[in-house]
């Protein structure tokens, strides 16, 4: 379940005392609701059929977007938790292709002693080497992939229930398969489906049919309380990523790719290292953007001057903020 926790509370480093402007910007719960679907992210339980690419189209057409994108491919018949980032929040893209949680049925090619099952499959948790299989989207060849742990919840004959936490391309199938050979009498994966997609699980997953109401009852009755239920800010799936608050008066720059400057800093999250990806936050908890720290917290915590996170990817549109920045950057 994603953790929501502002990131107000979590900088706790109070460098300089701000106020904002409530003239401009919105707290993310309180933006327009276009803004709100735009810079949003909705997680689909995804149905056996369609492929993923044809999910994001429907939730595209669902809520009048040009643009959308998931954050992992699942094959057409596998089910569960796809996440779709609407519009500004494809940017945040690259951030969560980490870890996978999957439940699925194998299937015994013969009889084996659950203890046996147990034993052979938990050799199986840590380093391990794939190919993908043939039907895959990437070239064949052999990688290593983490598996985290591998749990069996119920055997009923071959029939195998199984709940495993992997590093994000591994291959469930070939799993199985390889499982399947460990035990010699083979084996194959008969359903699967996906139960979380760091940092997302089923905890906010949605149907498209509940997005179609959600978004007709908005339409034609102006109630926009079921959209914002569903569909949840871009910052609330940021709590894994280190965050600044900035000042109103650095807002703009950030929005034009500067970088952020020591004087255009009110708050730091303690723990934050040199190279590590940090959210820019605006007062009011809006994510600005996201940069890599060329200072660690306390560097930051007492410098006067110098660069402190370069800016590598920008979500808020520049003119949000009032401009308070002139040829010296962020300050």
């Amino acid at each position: 379940m994603i953790k929501i926790e502002k990131p107000l509370e979590r900088c706790k480093l109070h460098k300089s005392a701000a106020v904002s402007d409530p003239n401009y910007g919105y707290a993310p719960r309180a933006r327009p609701i276009q803004e709100y679907i735009e810079r949003g992210v909705v997680i689909i339980d995804k149905p056996a059929g369609p492929t993923s690419h044809e999910v994001v189209a429907w939730v595209k057409g669902i809520l009048n977007l040009k643009k959308a994108a998931h954050t992992g491919t699942l094959d057409p018949n596998v089910t569960g938790v796809l996440p779709v980032l609407l519009s500004v929040s494809r940017k945040l893209a690259d951030a969560f292709v980490w870890d996978k949680e999957y439940v699925f049925v194998m299937k015994l090619h013969g009889a084996v002693d659950e203890a046996e099952v147990r034993k052979v499959s938990a050799e199986f948790v840590g380093k391990i080497y794939q190919k993908p299989p043939l039907k895959s989207a990437v070239k064949r060849r052999i990688r290593v992939r983490t598996m985290r742990y591998i749990e069996i919840k119920e055997m009923e004959g071959t029939d195998v229930l199984m709940r495993v936490g992997c590093e994000a391309g591994t291959y469930i199938r070939m799993l199985c398969h390889h499982i399947g050979l460990a035990l010699g009498v083979g084996a194959h994966m008969l359903q699967l489906r996906r139960t979380k997609s760091f940092p997302f699980d089923e905890a906010k997953i949605t149907k498209l049919q509940d997005l179609k109401d959600a978004y007709v009852l908005y339409e034609e009755g102006g109630d926009e309380s079921h959209l914002r239920e569903l569909i949840m800010p871009l910052e609330d799936t940021l709590g894994h990523l280190a965050c600044i608050i900035v000042k109103d008066t650095a807002v703009d720059a950030i929005c034009h790719g500067a970088a952020l400057a020591v004087p255009g800093i009110s708050r730091i999250e303690e723990g934050i290292n040199i190279g590590n990806r940090v959210v820019l936050y605006t007062l009011k908890g809006e994510a600005v953007g996201i940069g890599k720290a060329k200072m660690d917290s306390k560097a930051m915590f007492n410098a006067e001057s110098g660069i402190c996170v370069e800016t590598e990817k920008v979500f808020m549109k520049p003119g949000t903020y009032i401009k308070g920045w002139g040829d010296k950057g962020t300050e």
